[in-house]
């Protein structure tokens, strides 16, 4: 035999239920590529031109999803913690991306900006240059890092001066981070055959 609840009890049932929903977490934050998936090694079409590299020097592909609320913009860094400098190696830096974009195709790193989205901008890199410049780690090192990252931010737009370096933007883009989404590839070059290592 069962029992209609109280409007009391009927309330407290129905605040529970609503406290349940609204605790539910939020989608995770996350980064992912078709190009490559975390852990693994990046494929040589991504390598520099130059220094002795021999890659097609693209960019790979990335997409987004799980922003966190709030979210205006997003930038996107791509870092060698290995890179033998002392303070790693910037290999991307792209800012001002629209809040309502959720990935870049491969090559958007081109030079000149215009596979970027409207509105984004590359920033200058360790290459010396505005554009995606590729892995290119020294030839019988360990297999570097490199950390791709994107920065969800709580401004439309960064505003940083045209020859701003990636060093300055990462401090923008802490500065005025909501959270970030990171993926991370391994790229080694074997030692030149003749060479020790």
């Amino acid at each position: 035999m069962s029992f209609p609840l109280s409007r009391p009890l009927r309330a407290l049932t129905a605040a529970a239920a609503l406290g349940l929903a609204l605790a539910a977490p939020a989608q995770a934050f996350t980064l992912t590529s078709p190009d490559f998936a975390e852990g693994s090694t990046l494929p040589q079409r991504f390598e520099f031109k130059g220094f002795g590299c021999a890659g097609d020097n693209q960019s790979p592909a990335l997409r987004w999803s799980g922003a966190p609320a709030g979210t205006q913009s997003f930038a996107i860094t791509a870092y060698d913690p290995d890179a033998p400098t002392g303070s790693g190696w910037w290999h991307w830096s792209v800012v001002n991306i629209p809040a309502s974009v959720t990935e870049l195709r491969t090559d958007a790193g081109a030079a000149g900006g215009a596979k970027l989205p409207a509105g984004a901008s590359h920033v200058r890199i360790d290459y010396g240059v505005a554009a995606w410049g590729g892995t290119c780690p020294p030839e019988g090192d360990a297999p570097h890092r490199y950390i791709f990252t994107v920065h969800a931010l709580k401004v439309p737009r960064l505003d940083l001066p045209a020859d701003a370096t990636a060093a300055l933007a990462g401090y923008m883009i802490n500065a005025n981070s909501l959270g970030k989404a990171t993926l991370t590839a391994r790229y080694g070059r074997p030692a030149a055959k003749g060479k020790q290592q």
